[in-house]
């Protein structure tokens, strides 16, 4: 089996790894050819995932050509750069291929979702997510992790998890691919906001409840856009979000963090190398709410702070002291 992975990034880098490790020839396929090159030469992505070497027999390169003979595509290209970098290698991928994205996010001027976005310009329904709880620094060092591979297609979904279950990276099944790329999209949004509670210092009481409430708005979201809410409880959802709300590794956390610490989202974002999914997605899902009368009120505090300069203390003030009602699971 050779399987193309589409973006040299962290998490493309990562997958790379555990795929070889599992067996798989590898094409690790980078949009810059300068990159490509880097990688090549030094047989190491740093300073994504320095002191994990990149083994030889993984092929690195910018040729879109060589992904022409890749059975499966594994897409780990950020959603602003997805249509884009599609567009350029669809003419590449054979008629019987199937793409699994690994993106989390939504397209803003759009809302399509990254499976939307492969299944038109690659002009094929064989499509699958695979998400969950993965920061690409342990999986790429082989660290135990568990995801989930959603597809329509119950036969692709299970083709994908024989391939990609192995050594310590164990892959559950799922049909509800609208509720597991929803889910991680939805969780970096209240990352950020888990960031901006441990920048502020507001305790473990605090960002529990906050991680609580946050899944049951990324619930609602989703159920109002036909996915089950049961899928936001596994690992796409609830699974997620607790390791992107609490680990070291996650940048939206982080970038959520330093706004709590008084910096402002543009000047941290101009200094960042990595893409910061949940600030884009923030957009897309608070627009689609508004549209859609959906109660999102911690969504919304972020959008403030991120896009109409709220403080992260005005919004604390706000949703502290909404009016009480009964607990709801979406």
């Amino acid at each position: 089996m050779r399987v193309g992975i589409v973006g040299s990034g962290a998490w493309g880098t990562a997958m790379a790894l555990h795929l070889h490790r599992a067996g798989a020839s590898v094409l690790l396929w980078s949009a810059h050819a300068e990159r490509a090159e880097q990688l090549r030469q030094s047989r190491e992505n740093g300073p994504l995932l320095p002191g994990v070497p990149i083994p030889p027999a993984i092929h690195i390169s910018s040729e879109s050509a060589d992904l022409a003979d890749c059975a499966w595509w594994f897409v780990a290209v950020p959603t602003v750069h997805l249509r884009a970098t599609v567009a350029r290698l669809a003419e590449q991928f054979p008629p019987e291929a199937a793409a699994v994205s690994l993106t989390k996010g939504i397209e803003q001027t759009t809302f399509e979702r990254p499976s939307q976005i492969l299944g038109r310009l690659l002009r094929t329904e064989r499509v699958a997510v695979l998400s969950g709880p993965s920061h690409a620094e342990e999986v790429a060092r082989g660290y135990p992790c568990s995801l989930v591979v959603a597809a329509e297609d119950q036969r692709l979904a299970e083709s994908i998890q024989q391939t990609v279950n192995a050594g310590w990276l164990r892959v559950y099944t799922n049909s509800d691919v609208v509720g597991v790329e929803l889910a991680g999209a939805l969780k970096n949004v209240i990352s950020i906001a888990a960031g901006i509670s441990d920048g502020l210092g507001l305790g473990d009481n605090a960002k529990a409840a906050l991680l609580t409430r946050g899944l049951v708005e990324m619930a609602r979201f989703g159920v109002a856009h036909g996915a089950a809410a049961t899928t936001f409880q596994g690992l796409a959802g609830l699974g997620d979000l607790i390791a992107t709300c609490t680990s070291r590794h996650s940048r939206n956390r982080q970038f959520g963090e330093r706004i709590g610490r008084g910096e402002r989202p543009e000047a941290i974002l101009a200094g960042m190398a990595m893409v910061v999914e949940g600030y884009t997605t923030c957009v897309s899902a608070y627009q689609r709410a508004q549209a859609m009368g959906l109660d999102m009120p911690i969504t919304a505090a972020v959008y403030r702070v991120l896009y109409q300069g709220a403080t992260p203390q005005t919004e604390l003030e706000g949703l502290m002291h909404r009016r009480p009602r009964s607990e709801q699971w979406w």
